[in-house]
């Protein structure tokens, strides 16, 4: 029993009530259905929770297997880089430096040292990575020589920026800037420079041997000559003629010698064209006097100036005329003509060289300007050669029209300044 000052005080029915059980009987059949409907609530909620627990739980194993996932992927692609057979460097936003591999420390003569920032890779390396940010191509290596113990290589640098963003989608990261490939060519340029040598090296020999071919048997009729210049006085205009002829000649052949083989390219400057060419005939003049063919020169009196080498002009005469004296018979005619030509789009300078000659067959003409191509087998098949490639230089053109038994006429196009 508890004390009468603890008394829980006993509430009194209400009158409504006890004098009408049917409105009692509702008030708590009502209370049962709502307690009904409040315990049905709860159980679909622990449902719920019970559910969002498990997809929760779902959610987690499958993060924690994705991030593994991208540990793994991260650790083969830094293996990956590691061992590329290239120097790797990534740069991110203020020059920091992200990844550098190892063959890139060991490209950059550098310690596995830890640099943060491309600043320090410059003060490290000796070489000033801002300055090829700032001039580099992202298409072109960027070759660098340098020493290592005390030899020298060469080092191909080509810088890529990375995109971080393309129609929406991120491509990289925003932290990242540019990626640097780093090779070393030393080998290639090794090879390159042992490839230049023997090139050399054979032209060289080729040079040599056409030479010795070409020169022997007209050594050995200028010292006849001399010969007989000694000892017969009273011909001797007759024997200097031919002297001259074949020491002529002779330049001739080692001129195409040295052109086809040579690098050079020429010098132009304003030339008179007539005046050169001219020149260039009465030089051979002694070659078709020694061969009894008429050498005749016409061009037209106005000046005709081009853009052009004057050495070049007179060794393409000399080779074109001393290949129609060549193949044209005695009492024959060689005729060299300078003239303009009007066109519909420029106005251009023409010189023909027009022989009476044995004309050249026509399965020959397709071949004719090629190098060492000769007809006839008794030269070296150079001069013609020279020809084309002169005729390029002068931005030019050079023909060939040719009737069997009825002679050859070769055209030179060249363009007026």
């Amino acid at each position: 029993m508890l004390p009468s000052s603890h008394a829980v005080p006993i509430c009194a029915p209400d009158p409504v009530l006890v004098s009408n059980p049917q409105l009692l009987a509702d008030a708590f059949s009502e209370f049962i259905t709502a307690s009904a409907q409040l315990e049905a609530s709860y159980r679909g909620l622990q449902q719920e929770v019970s559910c969002l627990s498990g997809e929760l739980a779902v959610r987690n194993m499958e993060l924690t297997s994705s991030l593994a996932e991208n540990d793994r992927i991260r650790s083969a692609l830094q293996q990956i880089i590691d061992s590329l057979p290239c120097g790797v460097l990534v740069l991110g936003r203020n020059d920091a430096i992200i990844t550098i591999n190892p063959e890139a420390m060991r490209l950059l003569g550098i310690a596995p040292l830890r640099v943060n920032k491309l600043s320090k890779l410059s003060l490290a390396s000796g070489i000033d990575f801002a300055a090829l940010a700032a001039s580099q191509s992202e298409q072109l290596d960027t070759e660098l020589c340098l020493t290592r113990q005390g030899a020298k290589c060469w080092l191909a640098v080509r810088r890529r920026e990375l995109a971080c963003s393309f129609e929406g989608q991120e491509l990289a990261p925003a932290s990242l800037r540019s990626i640097w490939i780093l090779r070393d060519v030393t080998a290639t340029r090794l090879a390159d420079e042992e490839r230049e040598a023997a090139r050399r090296a054979t032209a060289l020999a080729e040079i040599s041997s056409i030479l010795a071919h070409e020169i022997r048997n007209p050594l050995a009729s200028l010292e006849l000559f001399a010969e007989l210049i000694a000892e017969d006085p009273g011909a001797r205009s007759q024997w200097i003629s031919h002297l001259r002829a074949g020491i002529r000649t002779l330049s001739g052949t080692v001129n195409n010698v040295l052109s086809m083989n040579g690098e050079n390219s020429l010098r132009m400057a304003t030339i008179d064209l007539a005046r050169c060419v001219e020149e260039a005939v009465e030089f051979v003049r002694p070659v078709a006097e020694q061969a009894g063919v008429s050498l005749r020169f016409v061009a037209a009196e106005a000046p005709l100036a081009i853009q052009g080498n004057e050495d070049g002009v007179r060794q393409i005469i000399l080779n074109l005329a001393c290949n129609a004296i060549r193949h044209t018979q005695p009492e024959g005619s060689v005729d060299v003509l300078v003239k303009p030509q009007d066109r519909k789009a420029a106005r251009t300078i023409v010189v023909e060289v027009r022989d009476t000659g044995c004309g050249i067959p026509e399965e020959q003409l397709e071949r004719l300007f090629e190098a060492g191509f000769s007809g006839t087998g008794e030269t070296p098949g150079l001069g013609l050669a020279v020809c084309r490639r002169l005729m390029q230089q002068h931005r030019g053109t050079i023909h060939v029209s040719s009737q069997p038994n009825r002679g050859s006429t070769f055209s030179l196009e060249f363009p007026e300044p």
